[in-house]
């Protein structure tokens, strides 16, 4: 049995966090952000980790700054043997990481050295990547840099979101993880170094990345709109209203109604009763299945062409 605590602050560390809440491990307590406003309503609440931890007696501790002398007070006196991370949200310092006995491991998603950082789920689907995966590393003071104890790869399908890998991922994590415990002097024991040449970034998404660029092409326009959800969407604007577009696909343009011989980037080709196309770069062209005007609902592209006269011709484009 391994005496643990467990960092970990969103939905994407709950699984994680049963694992081994249910296994013969013991959690002695676990560690994530303190309360925030969140939500539409921006009410203060607990965090998903807090929540699941409070619902199996578990000691949370919830420090402002790592630096706290009473919180590591408190890690001291648990005598942890390991310590697991699991979206934790913030870089953990050198005096926090030599705490444990056996040392700190973290779950990470993506296929390190591949997308190091804070967003690895959106910037490979952003990125056009068909293959993605978890993998549980030694927790070192540079930022997803320590040695690899364990990989597991998940393909990302075409029409994958981040918010569907999101929970893919965290239910593989979340067994990627026990078989690490469950092997872990093996796996410490063997742990290879990553390749520095074949380090890329994930850097934290930014509101102002979900605008889109209907001068790019639309395959590029297709995986920003997959890759920026749950947050922030990707979005535009047409006639000096926000629209966020929530579905797309790449359309066939052969099979699209004939058009201008120069379209321009954003130019509403299609607005019938079915379906919403949109010209894009090089060419190609976008077809919108789901939108979502500023204050209202998202809808299907057929309801929302049933309540709304969108003209042929017009021009989605950025903020006026």
């Amino acid at each position: 049995m391994v005496k643990l605590i467990f960092f970990g602050t969103p939905t994407f560390a709950v699984p994680s966090l049963l694992k081994l809440l249910g296994s013969p491990h013991e959690v002695i307590a676990v560690v994530t952000q303190p309360d925030r406003p969140r939500g539409r309503g921006h009410r203060v609440s607990e965090s998903p980790v807090k929540q699941m931890a409070s619902r199996h007696s578990v000691q949370v501790l919830q420090p402002q700054k790592m630096k706290d002398p009473l919180f590591l007070e408190t890690l001291k006196g648990l005598k942890p043997d390991l310590g697991v991370v699991a979206a934790y949200g913030k870089i953990l310092p050198e005096h926090v990481l030599a705490l444990p006995s056996r040392g700190m491991i973290n779950v990470h998603a993506s296929l390190l050295p591949r997308y190091r950082g804070a967003a690895p789920i959106q910037r490979a689907v952003m990125a056009g990547e068909t293959t993605t995966g978890i993998t549980i590393i030694r927790l070192v003071m540079e930022m997803d840099a320590g040695p690899i104890l364990r990989k597991a790869s998940h393909p990302i399908l075409p029409n994958d979101t981040s918010a569907t890998l999101m929970r893919t991922l965290s239910e593989l994590g979340a067994t990627t993880l026990m078989e690490t415990i469950e092997d872990l002097d093996r796996d410490l024991d063997s742990a290879e170094s990553q390749d520095e040449n074949l380090v890329t970034f994930a850097p934290r998404l930014s509101k102002d990345e979900g605008l889109i660029d209907w001068s790019r092409q639309a395959l590029f326009i297709h995986n920003q709109v997959r890759g920026l959800q749950p947050w922030p969407h990707a979005f535009t604007y047409l006639q000096g209203v926000r629209y966020v577009i929530h579905r797309t696909t790449v359309a066939d343009l052969t099979a699209s109604p004939a058009g201008r011989d120069t379209r321009k980037a954003g130019e509403i080709l299609e607005a019938s009763a079915k379906q919403l196309t949109v010209a894009a770069g090089s060419d190609t062209a976008v077809r919108i299945l789901e939108i979502q005007p500023e204050g209202k609902r998202p809808l299907p592209a057929r309801a929302f062409l049933a309540g709304h006269s969108i003209d042929v011709g017009s021009i989605f484009s950025g903020p006026s």
